[in-house]
């Protein structure tokens, strides 16, 4: 089978609910990260054989296609295709699965991936939301839906709660978890490691989320958000701005752009799990991607698994026998922010930029998803 390359990736900074990105339309968000990607690799747009782009809030400035739309914005020439697709907060990684299938299948020679949400514009489950309002449904009030699952409320901030409820983890280590992410992302930016993948937004040059000044003390302060248990705002991730992308290539691609890859697409992994706890996914998902590698949880370098919330990570590190000094090295989502949509390529390109400053051999991505998805991406240096 063929082999497909990851050239480069690159990201906005993550702009904080009303911060520096949340007046940037998400379509000229998602042109600004385009026109860098082609800056930044010297390939020519009408080259690219699609645009596959990721989107969780599908609605007002971020519905037709939002891709498309960017990728027209960017300068793209008509004729190059693209389409948004939606697996909730790991769509930006599936944008890149699919590509690198393209790829793999011979099919296509270069594709570009990546993602954009502005939450600050498009509130968190807005296209859930306006259903009823707009006497348009709800997606869990199918008969069918019903007579399988029952009344059982299906949200986010419960399956967060069900989940440290059900490993056994405590706040105070939730807390823990998301200081060290606070921590980890100010020493990445005081020691330059975001300065490769970052393209500043005017004035915006830094991610806006982190918190270097927070303790344990300030986290213990904050009370729970929600009726479901003892999550935090300091234990879930933050609603956030941002767009990142990705150029996946073919072998024939690199050789005749004359192209240097970041790394190799080894293994990809996609798996359901319980959609009641919604966020268990990464368990099986890394598990069955190692399996299908041939690896153990020792042979990988470097992990990156979503800290949608705290209780998320904990439960994987300790189902999966992940060493915690390996996983997100330069902070996650709890720090850095979570602009859904954006999130799959975002982590993708911090963690390929981090293979190459450290020399690592291998890297493993995965991510909790709404529906209970999860997708699990192994690479490799190139």
């Amino acid at each position: 089978m063929a082999e497909a390359y990851i050239i480069d990736g690159v990201r906005t900074p993550i702009g904080r609910f009303g911060g520096g990105l949340s007046h940037i339309h998400p379509v000229d968000l998602g042109a600004h990260v385009l026109r860098g990607l082609v800056e930044r690799t010297g390939v020519d747009p009408g080259e690219v054989d699609d645009v596959i782009w990721g989107c969780v809030g599908q609605i007002g400035a971020q519905s037709c296609n939002l891709g498309r739309n960017s990728a027209l914005v960017a300068g793209f020439p008509e004729r190059v295709p693209a389409v948004t697709i939606d697996r909730q907060c790991g769509s930006s990684q599936q944008a890149v699965h699919f590509a690198a299938q393209a790829v793999m299948s011979g099919t296509m020679d270069l594709v570009v991936a990546g993602g954009t949400e502005v939450m600050s514009l498009v509130k968190l489950n807005s296209q859930g939301d306006v259903g009823p309002q707009l006497e348009m449904g709800s997606p869990f009030d199918a008969p069918g839906w019903l007579e399988r699952f029952g009344d059982e409320l299906i949200h986010q901030f419960r399956g967060g709660n069900l989940v440290a409820e059900r490993w056994a983890i405590s706040g105070e280590d939730m807390n823990g978890l998301a200081l060290q992410s606070h921590s980890k992302a100010h020493r990445a930016w005081e020691a330059g490691r975001f300065d490769g993948e970052v393209l500043a937004v005017g004035e915006c040059a830094r991610d806006e989320c982190i918190r270097p000044d927070t303790s344990l003390e300030k986290m213990a302060a904050l009370r729970p958000f929600s009726e479901f248990g003892p999550l935090t705002a300091a234990m879930s991730s933050q609603v956030s701005d941002g767009a990142a992308v990705l150029l996946v290539a073919s072998e024939q691609a690199v050789q005749r752009h004359d192209l240097t890859p970041l790394a190799r697409v080894h293994t990809m992994a996609v798996t359901g799990s319980d959609p009641v706890l919604i966020l268990t996914g990464p368990i099986p998902a890394t598990q069955m991607a190692l399996e299908r590698a041939g690896l153990g949880v020792d042979d990988v370098d470097l992990f990156e698994c979503n800290e949608a919330f705290a209780s998320v990570v904990l439960a994987w590190q300790a189902e999966v026998g992940v060493d915690p000094d390996r996983v997100n090295v330069n902070g996650g989502a709890i720090a850095l922010g979570h602009p859904l949509g954006a999130s799959g390529a975002r982590i993708m390109t911090t963690l390929i930029h981090e293979m190459r400053r450290t020399g690592a051999g291998l890297g493993l991505q995965t991510m909790c998803e709404g529906g209970g998805l999860s997708n699990a991406t192994i690479l490799e240096a190139a």
